[in-house]
């Protein structure tokens, strides 16, 4: 391997893609301080702001998706797909990389299409339990594919696969020892039983209601919930309840203390994507995942059902949420034995050094 070796990281579009793509670039750094790092996204998407505030330098693809319900804003997606291969042909003339890695998102196909015509060895990071169309049609001619879940084989080439889990950030899954700090942080009675929402930066709709409509409920019994709202929520709900709406509920539009709000919480109610579900695994916390029915091939689903069947987090249905969610929730309260199974079961099928792990895959994959 030559001491400067030159690696494309391409995707994003979710904070699902980037934080594990961050992740790995900075594995690499850590391993082989002297390699350049490129990584390549979509114009327009978070990528594009996140990744520079990382450190790295991103290039932009003129690449969108397929718009549900929209025929006119598709006609353009042939030309935009022909012309974001041609970029990437482009860039990997100019930077000449040793090898490239794909985490999902918009800009990883025609990047990884690209440097399949040129036989640069490319490794694909499959974060999800159902693997989508573009990655499955890549992962003929991938170098490495790289896993969270069992039985991806049924996706891609048997021997191309490494289940090495999802790299997460670090900083969010220390918790050891923080209760009391994040109780503290979070102006909650950390010897009150507390439940936590987060339906990820945006915010997930269902969530909000069943909190919002069950409220009187969770208050009867003395129970404290921190509320993260998302960004699309938190202005109409702070019209509605008011900021300081009771002493036991913390309404918040983002988490930016992660770790010490999980640290604070005795039960968590989440969405069930990829790199959540990674992070929830290494707090070892019991867990109700309510999957988004609004990805591609319902894999937030898939990606619950491979917790529930180890019996490692229940599962409630976003259709039936809004009446059920919170009576679940006070239920597995009252439960502490089922409680502390599903935190058992959860930690069991943690995959900590994920992103160390596929950094090492990848210089293997270096000439």
């Amino acid at each position: 391997m030559n001491n400067s070796p030159k690696i494309i990281i391409s995707g994003g579009g979710t904070g699902g893609h980037i934080f594990p793509a961050v992740a790995i670039a900075n594995a690499l750094k850590r391993l082989v301080p002297s390699c350049e790092i490129l990584f390549v996204g979509a114009n327009g998407r978070m990528e594009m702001e996140k990744v520079p505030a990382a450190g790295y330098k991103i290039i932009g693809l003129n690449i969108s998706g397929m718009q549900r319900g929209s025929i006119m804003k598709n006609l353009a997606l042939p030309f935009k797909i022909i012309g974001s291969v041609k970029r990437a042909l482009e860039i990997i003339k100019d930077f000449k990389p040793d090898v490239v890695v794909g985490v999902g998102g918009y800009a990883s196909g025609p990047i990884l299409y690209a440097a399949s015509l040129k036989g640069i060895p490319y490794l694909i990071q499959e974060q999800n339990s159902y693997a989508g169309v573009t990655n499955k049609w890549l992962g003929k001619k991938a170098s490495k594919i790289c896993v969270a879940f069992d039985e991806m084989e049924q996706f891609f080439p048997a021997d191309k696969i490494l289940k090495t889990g999802n790299p997460v950030r670090k900083d969010v899954v220390d918790i050891k020892g923080k209760h009391y700090a994040g109780a503290e942080l979070l102006k909650l009675d950390p010897l009150k039983k507390t439940i936590m929402v987060t339906g990820g930066s945006l915010g997930a709709g269902t969530l909000n209601k069943a909190i919002e409509k069950h409220l009187p409920e969770i208050l009867a019994q003395d129970i404290q919930v921190v509320w993260q709202t998302g960004k699309f929520y938190y202005k109409g709900i702070i019209e509605r309840l008011g900021l300081e709406y009771h002493p036991n509920v913390r309404i918040l539009e983002f988490l930016n203390k992660m770790d010490l709000a999980y640290a604070a919480a005795d039960l968590i109610i989440s969405r069930a994507g990829a790199g959540t579900i990674a992070e929830l695994c290494l707090i070892k916390k019991p867990v109700i995942l309510v999957p988004s029915p609004n990805v591609a091939e319902d894999h937030q689903t898939k990606n619950a059902m491979a917790l529930v069947k180890n019996g490692a987090a229940l599962l409630v249905n976003d259709r039936s949420a809004e009446d059920t969610l919170v009576n679940a929730a006070m239920e597995l309260l009252e439960n502490e034995d089922q409680r502390q199974k599903l935190a058992e079961n959860i930690g069991k099928m943690a995959l900590p050094a994920a992103d160390e792990i596929i950094a090492g895959e990848v210089l293997k994959l270096i000439r």
